[in-house]
Parts: C-alpha cells; structure tokens; sequence
C-alpha cells in the first residue's frame, strides 16, 4: 500500500487476513491479561500455532485449551517462536521481559524471533532503549529473516479496550522501522481493523500516552457534566443524548458512557467490572507526566485528573474501570427505567 506521507501512514485490510498469510506461522504471545488472552485467542482463531506465558498458570491454561502449547519462561518462548508480541501492564514489566536472566535477549548466541511487537502502554524513552537493544543482537541460523540482518522491535500499543481486543478491532500505534511493520501487519490486521504508522521507535508509544491523557481528561468531563445534570433534574439519558448530538460528543458520552444501565456492554453496567482499571490509567497518566517534564511543557489538566484517579485508587477502586469516577468522585445515579 503506498501513502504519500511515510510519516503518517494509516493501514486498514482490504480483505480479511486469514490462516497465518504471513511468514510467521509460530507466534509467541506473553501477557494474557484482559487484552492479551483476546488478542492471543484472535491469533489462534487465525490458524497460528501460539506459544504462550504469563505469570498466572491459570490464564496459560485457559489458552492450551484453546489449543496454545505454553512456555516455562521468555527465553523458552524466544526458541520456539519466529515472532513475539508482548501485552504486558507496565515499562518495568516489559523491561524484565526482555532483558532479565530468562528474557527474550537472554541467548548471546542469538535469538530465533526476527520481530518483536511490543503493544504495551509503556514510556517512549523505555521502548528506545529496548528497541536498541534488541537491534544490537544477533539472529540464530533458524530465524526467519523479514528483510534485516538483525531482529526489529516495535512499539504498537492499542486502542479500543477489551471489547476491541475481543472483536479484533484495536487500533494499532505503531513505531520503529517501516520493514519491520510492513511483516507485521498481517499479525496486526487478524487481531485489529487500523494499523497507523507513528514514525520511528518510541512514536507508537508517545501516540499511546498521548491519547491515554486526551481519554482521562473527557471521561472527567463527562462524567462532572452528566453528574451535575443530574442534580439540576435532567435525565441522563436525555442529556447523553444532548452531548452526542452536540459539541460536547466523544467516546465517553457516546461509546463508552459512564451511566450505569444506558448502554448496554460497557463496564458502567457491569457494576464497572471488566474494563480498563483505575490503576493502569493513573499509570499511563503517570506516563504523560513524566514525558510532559522531559520536554517542558505544563498540562494542568493531566495533573488533576491524575490525582483524581491516585486518590480512587487509594481509596479501593484500583481494579475497578475507570469510568466508576461517575459515580465514585461525582455520586452520579444510575439509569432507572422512566414510569409512564
């Protein structure tokens, strides 16, 4: 596919990929969280033969069932697969993943996997240096080679949350080398519906932080309006119904509403169960405080709302989706059926 700008490059399929149309029929997948099982069982679904590990026995064992074989450790994992992806909940965890004593880049005499993906939310300085790292080793003589001398990372972290991860619709943000994306995108489109290209190593993850900051600070948002709506007589359904009609509209009102019982499938009416936690979105805000410091620009709202969402943390809302601020911080009411 060719785009004008290579700086800025969207990929959508057009046409479904199917039973491992790549060369990477055996795929390594560590982190099998709520996004990660999804996006591994897409893989399997897709005719890979998918190696798995994570640190829980129960999650690897829900994959064999679905016909994954599992592996003891990263480095166990790097001898068998040809391509790795990693889905994992913070830098430090990739980092032990990678470069610790049983990591990915544990095999000084080189490793198999000729690509590594990693779609963690993690800090863009982090997957730099990974990046880097995983460009200074070798290849084994039983690695598929893609077009490069040495293995490739990239960064591609996700959009979409778990219902996305569970219909294969995530959005990919993807950085690192132009070679190394175009043999991945086959992987990418059995588990996503867009593939953008960030630019160089780090850009997928600086996407991510970025897009991360802008989601916290209109759930807030909505989440105060709709809040104070209610106090003032309006009907959140009425009022969403406004927002969505209105300048106020986003993926909070409009996909992703934060009212318990207006939308069916979102966490807001599974008692905030099942979606994205408190804590991972106070890490990722986390993220964009440290980048905003490194680069020397002020984002107030990013420091409020990240207190907000430490403080819900703190107070037992950890695990809980992040949406729960409608009724946790605001005291917003659920949807009840109206009487006529």
């Amino acid at each position: 596919m060719e785009i004008a700008n290579p700086q800025r490059q969207s990929h959508s399929p057009s046409r479904p990929y199917s039973y491992a149309t790549n060369n990477f029929q055996n795929v390594g997948f560590i982190g099998l969280g709520n996004m990660g099982s999804h996006m591994a069982v897409n893989l399997l679904k897709a005719g890979h033969s998918l190696c798995v590990h994570d640190r829980s026995d129960a999650a690897m064992q829900f994959l064999v069932e679905q016909g994954a074989s599992k592996a003891k450790s990263p480095h166990e994992l790097a001898e068998r697969s040809d391509v790795i992806i990693t889905m994992l909940p913070a830098s430090s965890h990739v980092e032990e993943v990678y470069t610790g004593a049983n990591g990915l880049l544990s095999e000084v005499q080189g490793i198999r996997p000729s690509l590594l993906i990693d779609c963690s939310t993690i800090d863009p300085q982090t997957s730099r240096v990974l990046a880097t790292k995983v460009g200074h080793c070798k290849l084994s003589k039983n690695a598929r080679h893609i077009g490069c001398e040495v293995p490739i990372m990239l960064d591609a972290p996700v959009s979409g949350g778990v219902g996305g991860a569970s219909a294969a619709s995530l959005t990919f943000m993807v950085g690192g080398p132009q070679i190394g994306l175009k043999a991945a995108l086959p992987l990418l489109h059995m588990m996503g519906k867009r593939v953008i290209y960030c630019g160089g190593p780090g850009n997928g993850s600086a996407a991510k932080v970025c897009n991360n900051l802008a989601m916290a600070i209109s759930m807030a948002g909505v989440s105060e309006g709709l809040a104070l709506g209610q106090r003032l007589g309006l009907d959140a359904q009425t009022l969403s119904d406004i927002f969505n009609s209105s300048s106020a509209r986003c993926w909070s009102s409009d996909t992703y509403n934060p009212v318990p019982g207006l939308m069916d499938d979102v966490p807001a009416s599974r008692n905030y169960k099942g979606g994205f936690s408190c804590q991972l979105l106070a890490k990722d805000l986390g993220l964009a405080l440290t980048a905003a410091k490194e680069t020397g620009i002020p984002i107030p709202l990013t420091l409020q709302v990240h207190e907000l969402y430490s403080n819900l943390c703190k107070a037992g809302y950890s695990h809980e989706d992040f949406s729960c601020i409608f009724q946790t911080l605001y005291k917003g009411e659920p949807l009840f059926p109206t009487e006529e």
